[in-house]
């Protein structure tokens, strides 16, 4: 009961932020390809109201995590682990081409890594059959305030997004723009990694705006 009625009292037991947004279907995508492919038991995404947190995530003006940060959030993600780096305000920091060669090859951008390669997400396509359901059961059950103009358009939504972090990825780096030279146009818009680089760069957003 501890748990759970607070939860279903959150809009009145959770203060709003208002640059808080619901998850675009891209990053929604992305979300729940972080956590199959088990990135969360590895990153923590919750910065902690303690000092040496706030000063180790450079928050000087006090920006730890706030509950109104995970609103739209289910299931939360917040994690207790930190084989890694903790990702709530992470996201940003680094280009689009950062995230596609990081998941390619850790080492490549971060010397010393152990974590695991992941180049299935650059070779295999987005599973999308289930992306307009997603948004509707978000709406539906969690209240999640999507229009029924983004539910409509949420395939436009996603393909406007992965075009633009396309856009990106080849005007950051020459030599992965040159591997797609030859490839059928919309190759790389399809594939899974697009989704991580928006989830990452989403986790930041907050922090940027009340800057």
């Amino acid at each position: 009961m501890v748990e759970i009625i607070p939860t279903l009292s959150l809009k009145k037991s959770v203060p709003t932020i208002s640059a808080v947004k619901p998850y675009s279907p891209l990053e929604l995508e992305g979300r729940d390809l972080y956590i199959r492919e088990g990135c969360n038991a590895c990153h923590s995404q919750m910065v902690r109201p303690f000092r040496d947190e706030i000063v180790r995530f450079n928050g000087k003006n006090g920006q730890y995590s706030k509950a109104g940060e995970f609103v739209y959030d289910r299931p939360f993600l917040w994690g207790s682990k930190r084989t890694g780096p903790d990702l709530h305000r992470e996201g940003g920091k680094n280009p689009s081409s950062w995230h596609y060669k990081h998941m390619y090859n850790p080492r490549q951008t971060s010397a010393g890594s152990i974590m695991p390669r992941y180049p299935w997400l650059i070779s295999n396509n987005l599973d999308r059959s289930q992306m307009v359901d997603k948004i509707k059961f978000m709406k539906n059950t969690y209240d999640v305030p999507y229009t029924k103009a983004q539910i409509d358009t949420a395939d436009q939504w996603a393909d406007n997004q992965a075009a633009k972090i396309v856009k990106d990825i080849f005007v950051e780096a020459a030599d992965v723009k040159k591997v797609y030279e030859n490839k059928p146009k919309g190759e790389l818009e399809k594939k899974r990694l697009l989704l991580l680089s928006l989830i990452f760069r989403d986790w930041v957003l907050i922090l940027k705006r009340q800057k």
